[in-house]
């Protein structure tokens, strides 16, 4: 009746020891680091560590080691103080090709490592940071639909072959007047199979009949809509780009983003990175100018402009772009079936389509170039004294030779494989739909970080011991029993918070200390049960088989009730709440086997072999 088949043991000391293994990791710590990237993302020479060496031996500066990680340079420091001396050393000394940020470097053992074993990510409150809180400028996503629409629909009309007048721009759209009013229903037409997404509406102006076209409320709703996703998209990578773990990037509201980057105390440099704006465009290269010569010169003919590409050479294009950044729909890269080259596939909207279809019947086995363009604040030193510039770079990422008539979708080859996959990136999420604004900025400071830990600690070893002191003093070895179930709970539930990096935070901390007094809850229930039955006269055994039976159902609907409450919390909460749902719902689960199969387990390993048990310890 009290016995458990071995492989049960079997399992439940596997999952114990998995759990002590994979909750290793948060015992070791982290040390303050200085973290280092290229700015463009391209790998780092094989001489930036012994150049990186070099500096910080000249400052006198100490280190707990330099090593490689995942492209990125990361030099181990022993204090706050060198990795603050370290990092402004690195910035005079890497210059502008290099970013340079402050993060943490966790001492996990290498064997660790190797078996997947990570430490749990630490909120923003936990660890320090930053937070921004950003503004997307969407005014200047409808300004740029409209002047998108000022220039198509004129560009339509004439693909059509139908005559206007003139082409009026107005404060919220555009207007169209035409000879004669055949003209203009004839245009009106065209343009409503074209531009559904406008509204049109005929009036009479002084120079002759007219359309007047605007964007509907739908359509600017959509433009914001996806100007703000398209900026979120974006903002990920640049995190990314910092190694921040577990960001928190998200919208608030109609139009502001937030960005919390636990770890990173160097404000200046995430602003940098955040606030940079940048856009693409599609343009034919100018085959029939002489490059050299306004290369020279300086001077591009009349309707080019002179550019040039990443390795220096330059490149004339035609000033009017075929498409630009915010008109690509999706970019992925892959290998061109015809040749097995790579290659990146593109995907643009309507209006792009039909620009770049009109434009490579015309243009056949031309080149065609991307440009990138980009506006971000550089940060140099002069005499000690930090100078922050805003600076405009444009430059030629790619340039293909133009084999076949396309619109919506094309592929650009003649690129390297890692050139593809980088141009997909910029394509894809490279560039901000719009400008956005940092209108607040607070940096969390690690002191208030360690003093949370600190004092959470110490609150959660005195509770836990006071814990494990009463109930093993009042419930005797099935105290002890539970006790060891109640380790065994917070064990299981750091190693998978590991596993699963998810991220503690205050609120987190809240969840586990509820969770844990769940489980204390069940384990009293289980005993108080057992007490009653053997109060009512049943032998020791029976008393323990009725009283885990009639503990069960209760505990069930006490935490299956508690659990969709965390869920709930988790579908529609965010930021702290789900923080609180997340440990709170594994909690409950972990308590569940831990209370209820792990201590029945132990009680059946005591008990379970006797034949004969005059009593029991409880």
């Amino acid at each position: 009746m009290n016995r458990y088949p071995l492989w049960a043991y079997a399992l439940l000391l596997a999952v114990t020891l998995a759990g002590v293994l994979y909750a290793l990791p948060n015992v070791f710590g982290e040390d303050v680091a200085v973290q280092i990237s290229h700015q463009s993302g391209e790998p780092l020479g094989a001489d930036l560590r012994a150049r990186v060496e070099g500096l910080l031996a000249a400052e006198r500066l100490p280190t707990r080691g330099v090593l490689t990680d995942d492209g990125r340079l990361l030099v181990r420091l022993p204090d706050e103080e060198t990795q603050l001396k370290a990092a402004d050393a690195l910035k005079r000394g890497l210059g502008q090709d290099y970013v340079v940020a402050l993060n943490l470097a966790p001492r996990t053992p290498a064997w660790l490592s190797a078996l997947g074993a990570k430490p749990m990510a630490l909120g923003l409150d936990l660890r320090g940071g930053v937070h921004f809180l950003l503004q997307v400028d969407l005014p200047t996503a409808q300004k740029m639909a409209r002047e998108r629409m000022t220039r198509e629909l004129p560009r339509h009309l004439r693909r059509e072959r139908l005559r206007y007048a003139d082409a009026i721009e107005q404060p919220d759209g555009l207007l169209l007047v035409f000879a004669d009013a055949e003209s203009r229903s004839k245009a009106a037409k065209a343009l409503a199979d074209e531009f559904p997404e406008l509204t049109q509406s005929e009036e009479q102006a002084a120079a002759g009949p007219a359309l007047r076209f605007r964007l509907s409320d739908e359509e600017l709703k959509r433009i914001q809509d996806n100007a703000l996703t398209q900026n979120l998209t974006t903002l990920r990578n640049r995190v990314n780009e910092l190694g921040v773990a577990e960001p928190v990037v998200q919208r608030q509201g109609n139009d502001r983003i937030v960005v919390q980057l636990p770890g990173i105390q160097d404000s200046a440099q995430a602003k940098s990175i955040l606030g940079k704006t940048a856009t693409l465009e599609y343009r034919l290269v100018a085959t029939d100018a002489d490059t050299e010569r306004a290369a020279r010169t300086g001077i591009a003919p009349p309707g080019t402009e002179l550019f040039y590409d990443r390795q220096g050479r330059p490149v004339l294009l035609l000033r009017d772009a075929i498409a630009t950044g915010d008109q690509v729909v999706n970019a992925t890269s892959g290998i061109d079936p015809q040749d097995n080259s790579p290659a990146v596939f593109v995907t643009l909207d309507s209006a792009g389509a039909k620009a770049m279809l009109e434009t490579t019947q015309k243009n056949l086995n031309k080149p065609m170039a991307v440009l990138f363009i980009e506006n971000r604040t550089d940060i140099r030193y002069e005499g000690g004294r930090e100078i922050r510039e805003k600076v405009t770079v444009k430059e030629v990422i790619s340039v293909a030779t133009i084999r076949g008539v396309f619109g919506k979708r094309f592929q650009t080859t003649g690129l390297m494989a890692k050139e593809a996959q980088d141009l997909a990136l910029l394509l894809r999420a490279g560039a901000l739909a719009v400008p956005v604004d940092i209108v607040e900025e607070r940096t969390v400071g690690p002191s208030l970080g360690k003093d949370n830990i600190r004092r959470g600690t110490i609150a959660a070893a005195v509770g836990l011991l006071a814990t494990l002191l009463f109930v093993g003093f009042y419930y005797q070895v099935f105290g002890l029993i539970a006790n060891v179930a109640l380790i065994t709970n917070l064990v299981l539930t750091v190693a998978a918070m590991s596993l699963l990096q998810a991220t503690l935070t205050l609120p987190g901390i809240a969840g586990l200390v509820l969770s844990l007094a769940m489980a204390v809850d069940a384990n009293v229930l289980i005993c108080e049960r057992i007490r009653e039955e053997l109060d009512s006269g049943k032998s020791p055994l029976a008393a323990i088989a009725a009283g885990y039976d009639r503990a069960f159902v209760t505990i069930l609907d006490s935490n299956l009730t508690t659990l969709i409450a965390a869920v709930a919390c988790f579908a529609l909460g965010s930021g702290p709440v789900k923080g609180f749902a997340v440990t709170l719902m594994l909690g409950i689960v972990i308590s569940m086997v831990t209370a209820i199969t792990g201590t029945r387990a132990i009680v059946h390993l005591v008990y379970g072999g006797q034949r004969r048990v005059k009593s029991l310890a409880i």
